[in-house]
């Protein structure tokens, strides 16, 4: 796959809960206005376990649609289920995506040879004219590929050649890189560890699948192309600038309960979407059993968008500009967090 920045699209939803589709249009919009290399749907940040068939194989179909010619589509299809996985994957080269996400199959724990060999193996097979991405995240999916195994996918299968780490193990990224060989794209799952990975000779990442980029497309994008380029040190500017945004991914806040101290972990999408609600984006709530953010996670959350409002507010501009958005407003009048959190 081309390297580049990748946004992992959130599913914007409306008041009632249900799919938001000018809104789905508006973000995509934005995105290619902003020079994304390509759009991710119905992944871990679009909130994919939440979607049943018929609205996962409607975003699919609209974020081909709206990307066309624009910038490339890239459709999560995984399951815990290989019929499934091999489904929805028919449905979405179906409708003209460029490529497809698979992650690990999740809860039900096989091993990383039946990983490689009753799921992506099948994906290769049936679809040998399009890119498969393996998506290596065992924090969500309590299972993992090894590199041994994609290194043989990617031997076996000329459509099998890049993968999503997002692991958080960069021993595990530097064994991929020595197995698959130079010409193996890996793409950096974790937006905190972009610019570290894509720098370290050993891993070589050539670009991200990114969650903040929802946010910030335009910049990411360009610290993408200049760490490829070799301008570090301009790719480093662009890293320091968004590093409060990319810290937002997970939000930890230790609150009281009725029985003591409790760690609340705010997971994405959930602290990314609070943010797009706060700035006025199309987004909508998370659906359940994702909720909201504590009080003390909003606190964090808005803290970060006023220092990168403060500093760098050419962060902020594309959005303002594309939505007509008035950001000073939007972070600094408390009107407009209400409904965005409540107490444990």
């Amino acid at each position: 796959m081309k390297a580049g920045c990748y946004t992992a699209l959130i599913t914007p939803f409306d008041s009632s809960g249900e799919l938001d589709d000018k809104g789905f249009e508006k973000l995509i919009d934005f995105q290619t206005h902003n020079g994304i290399t390509g759009v991710l749907a119905t992944g871990t940040t679009g909130e994919s376990p939440t979607l049943h068939w018929e609205e996962h194989n409607k975003v699919v179909a609209l974020a081909a649609k709206f990307a066309k010619g624009k910038c490339l589509s890239v459709a999560g299809t995984g399951s815990n289920n290989t019929r499934e996985a091999l489904e929805a994957a028919r449905h979405a080269v179906n409708e003209g995506v460029d490529a497809l996400l698979l992650v690990d199959p999740y809860y039900n724990g096989p091993s990383s040879l039946e990983i490689r060999r009753e799921y992506y193996e099948p994906a290769a097979k049936a679809f040998p004219d399009t890119q498969i991405i393996p998506y290596i995240i065992p924090g969500r999916s309590g299972a993992q590929m090894m590199p041994q195994d994609l290194a043989i996918l990617t031997r076996d299968y000329p459509n099998l050649n890049s993968v999503k780490e997002a692991t958080g193990d960069l021993d595990n990224m530097k064994l991929t890189r020595t197995l698959c060989g130079d010409d193996f794209s890996i793409f950096s799952g974790d937006d905190g560890i972009i610019y570290q990975i894509m720098t370290d000779p050993q891993i070589k990442a050539c670009g991200s699948i990114s969650v903040m980029s929802n946010i910030a497309p335009g910049l990411m994008t360009r610290m993408v192309q200049m760490i490829n380029a070799g301008d570090t040190d301009g790719a480093q500017q662009i890293q320091n600038a968004l590093a409060p945004l990319l810290d937002l991914v997970v939000v930890v806040t230790q609150e009281e309960s009725d029985f003591g101290r409790v760690k609340c972990r705010a997971r994405n999408p959930l602290p990314l979407k609070t943010l797009m609600q706060l700035l006025g984006m199309p987004s909508g709530a998370c659906r359940k059993p994702i909720g909201k953010m504590t009080s003390q996670g909003l606190a964090q959350v808005v803290s970060a968008a006023q220092k990168v409002w403060a500093d760098n507010p050419e962060v902020f501009e594309p959005i303002a500009t594309h939505f007509d958005l008035d950001i000073d407003d939007r972070l600094n009048n408390p009107v407009y967090r209400e409904n965005l959190s409540y107490d444990y």
